[in-house]
């Protein structure tokens, strides 16, 4: 071999070991997507958030290495509502979708609805939906018809089936849910088996896991969104027997034990396929926690009362935001976020493009890069089931309206419901929630001006959307609700 030949042969070495231990540089233009949606996780239920009694230290590691929010809320405080709302960039009654659908019903997300998937989807990203779905249970209304290349998952909620969520047995002839059929597993767009026991759920959470993972794996070479609304921490509570026991905190907490687990293997299967600098993670839940169930329900921090009301416990949640050399790390965001944003957020983020139709998400993308940044949100409506407008905040403000809700009286014990009875609010009552969190000082005597600021935004929001508290049962920009074809609902 004559010396330039050996040369030449050293040079090329070098550069094939060089090019082998230097990492490929992210395409910050198109990371890789995951939103892992928890179901009554309320706002004090992560380690992060000042959890006791049990660990999440992989969630934990999110917040240490991205932004943690205190002022992100929910869509509204019920699950398939604000699945909407997450999934369309709307709140959820502008498209048709007010609390929770029920295996009896025959409507869904309507298709012509734009959603986050689709928008990935258009721009060669691989797409899945492995969880509980709960947007329309019947083919036409499931993930695969919504941008989504694959599910797999409960296609609602865990509870809406012919068991008891106690003891498993089959609820008496005249029970309201005797007539459900049992939960079916679906993947694809076709039932695979049915859960009939409390010990099929506990493996719920492994078996998602199991398939992000897969689905990860299959697809290092090209962008992918993720998203994975597990069906924990929603009651009947299931855990794996590895987990079972596992905290100081009952069930509950060995439930959020095996789900930071689930955390934990997700970012393990981006780090060892070198995905982990590229990847954009979120990790939120869809409402605050179920009081109502006592030791099975979660805790809403301080914040007052919880999911299916309307006060901070349960629209105010959790929200994790993971991206390295774009996301300040150990970083806390105090500036108000909802739900509905991350849609037009990942859309500037991707060069994605958005519906025509008119939603009501903003761009927060400039906040989540700088936590000095202020959010363009300038405010957030509360929605409830019937299109009732419970409340509105506006920066610090809270003005809470005239209406009713169930209040918790006796927390259960469980798995058991506690006691609940219907309490009205008769007038407006402000809080500030800044100095007040908790709403338990009501200040409207003396922010006069603040009241009228808001009730300007509490016009508008009727004017479009309605509110059947005060007789408006439609607004004059809500779209239609899907229903399967020849169906009169």
């Amino acid at each position: 071999m004559n010396q330039f030949s050996f040369l030449c042969l050293i040079t090329l070495c070098i550069a094939l070991v060089g090019g082998g231990c230097t990492p490929k540089k992210p395409d910050t233009t198109q990371p890789n997507v995951i939103v892992i949606l928890m179901d009554d996780v309320g706002y004090g239920d992560l380690g992060s958030y000042g959890a006791t009694g049990y660990t999440t230290p992989n969630i934990d590691r999110l917040a240490s290495e991205g932004t943690r929010f205190t002022n992100f809320y929910a869509a509204q405080p019920v699950c398939s509502a604000s699945r909407a709302g997450l999934l369309t960039g709307c709140y959820p009654n502008r498209i048709g979708i007010s609390g929770a659908l029920f295996p009896r019903d025959t409507v869904g997300l309507n298709t012509d609805e734009y959603t986050m998937a689709e928008m990935f989807k258009d721009q060669g990203y691989a797409t899945a939906c492995i969880g509980k779905w709960h947007l329309g249970w019947q083919k036409e209304f499931l993930p695969m018809q919504h941008g989504f290349d694959e599910y797999f998952g409960l296609p609602y909620s865990n509870d809406m089936w012919p068991h008891s969520d106690v003891t498993g047995e089959r609820v008496p002839e005249n029970h309201g849910r005797n007539k459900y059929p049992e939960l079916p597993l679906i993947e694809g767009n076709e039932t695979i088996r049915t859960l009939t026991s409390l010990k099929d759920q506990d493996q719920l959470t492994t078996l998602y896991t199991e398939k992000a993972v897969d689905f990860i794996q299959r697809n290092v070479d090209q962008p992918f969104f993720l998203y994975l609304p597990h069906t924990m921490t929603h009651i009947p509570l299931g855990v794996s027997d590895k987990f079972r026991g596992k905290s100081e905190q009952g069930l509950y907490g060995d439930v959020m034990m095996e789900v930071d687990w689930s955390v934990g293997e997700i970012m393990k299967a981006l780090e060892q396929n070198g995905l982990s600098d590229n990847t954009l993670v979120v990790f939120t839940s869809d409402n605050g926690p179920w009081t109502w169930f006592g030791n099975h329900g979660g805790s809403s921090g301080g914040l007052k009362d919880g999911k299916l009301t309307n006060w901070d416990g349960g629209q105010r949640v959790p929200f994790i935001i993971r991206w390295p050399g774009q996301v300040p790390a150990g970083a806390i965001s105090n500036e108000l976020a909802c739900a509905i944003d991350l849609l037009p957020t990942f859309a500037s983020i991707t060069g994605g493009q958005l519906s025509e139709n008119k939603i009501d998400g903003v761009d927060i993308s400039p906040l989540l890069r700088n936590t000095q940044a202020k959010s363009p949100r300038e405010s957030v409506l509360y929605y409830f089931n019937k299109n009732r407008l419970n409340a509105v905040r506006k920066g610090i403000w809270k003005l809470v309206l005239p209406h009713s809700y169930a209040q918790l009286i006796t927390p259960g014990k469980d798995g058991h419901r506690g006691k609940v009875q219907k309490r009205s609010v008769e007038q407006p009552e402000l809080y500030n929630l800044m100095s007040d969190p908790g709403e338990q000082y009501n200040v409207i005597d003396l922010y006069p001006e603040k009241v009228t600021e808001i009730m300007l935004v509490v016009e508008t929001a009727r004017m479009e959307l309605g509110d059947t508290n005060v007789g408006r049962t439609t607004g004059q920009e809500i779209r239609p609700i899907g229903t399967l074809s020849g169906s009169n609902n």
